[in-house]
């Protein structure tokens, strides 16, 4: 399946950074948008684990071993969250067929303390990555982001973080399944 940069993101679509992008923040990031609109673009980062364990941050909560990412370097003191399934909590948002994002944090921690949320149908974030009115259209244009309109909702849940970035790029087929064996330094190879 051949993927067409030139449709533009949407909430729901994949960001993939390009193969040389050196922003320490960005190296091989696969991108969740969540929201975009005239005053600018949010997402979060799905392949970059934190050091942190959502038990760790959350009082109460010690016995919540789930991984937290890193969604981006933007408040870094805030946690956001995702999940697949049915909707199961008020005020969360679609962004593709069973994948939501955010909702009602406190009904989220009661399902979590009553175990009826399957806590490995989230992921959770700390920070989150934006941009500007029109800053995200500028680095689509340059080449900087590799749109990916297709979700892979299994994929960004399973995936072993470092493998999600080649995954989805060979997922997307054609000369994306090229860009997926480039070395990180094309020096060493």
């Amino acid at each position: 399946m051949k993927e067409n940069n030139n449709i533009p993101p949407h909430a729901g679509s994949l960001l993939i950074s390009e193969p040389f992008l050196q922003d320490e923040n960005f190296v091989r990031s696969v991108i969740l948008l969540c929201d975009t609109n005239e005053k600018g673009s949010f997402g979060l980062v799905l392949n970059k684990l934190s050091i942190f364990k959502l038990g760790e941050l959350l009082e109460g909560f010690e016995f919540l071993n789930s991984e937290i990412y890193v969604g981006g370097p933007v408040e870094q003191n805030t946690l956001h969250f995702i999940y697949f399934g049915d909707r199961m909590l008020e005020g969360s948002i679609e962004l593709t067929p069973q994948l939501w994002w955010g909702g009602n944090f406190e009904e989220l921690l009661s399902k979590l303390r009553n175990g009826t949320a399957e806590l490995d149908n989230f992921k959770f974030f700390i920070g989150y990555s934006g941009w500007s009115e029109g800053q995200l259209e500028e680095e689509i244009a340059t080449k900087t982001w590799i749109v990916c309109n297709n979700i892979y909702t299994k994929k960004i849940f399973y995936s072993e973080p470092e493998e999600l970035w080649r995954e989805i790029l060979k997922n997307m087929g054609g000369e994306f399944q090229v860009l997926a064996n480039y070395p990180i330094d094309p020096r060493l190879n």
